[in-house]
């Protein structure tokens, strides 16, 4: 039993039909189309998290900035 009560014979019968309709260098641009598509998605995923640590670094580096300031005003007085 395969999946959802889809024995393996049944799913290389569909191969074989999806292979003679289509043929194989199609498939293989289709196969390429969809992995490029999902590494795209991956990285954009990955850009967001990457923007989020950036702005936090900036944020921090402001924060720091701003105590050395205050420091140096104080040292001032």
């Amino acid at each position: 039993m395969g999946l959802g009560g889809i024995s393996i014979w049944q799913l290389l019968i569909i191969l074989a039909i999806v292979v003679l309709l289509f043929g194989t260098k199609k498939l293989k641009g289709m196969g390429g189309d969809l992995g490029s598509a999902l590494k795209g998605f991956k990285d954009s995923m990955q850009g967001d998290d990457d923007a989020k640590n950036i702005e936090k670094k900036e944020q921090e580096d402001a924060d720091t900035a701003q105590q050395h300031t205050e420091k140096k005003d104080e040292s001032k007085l």
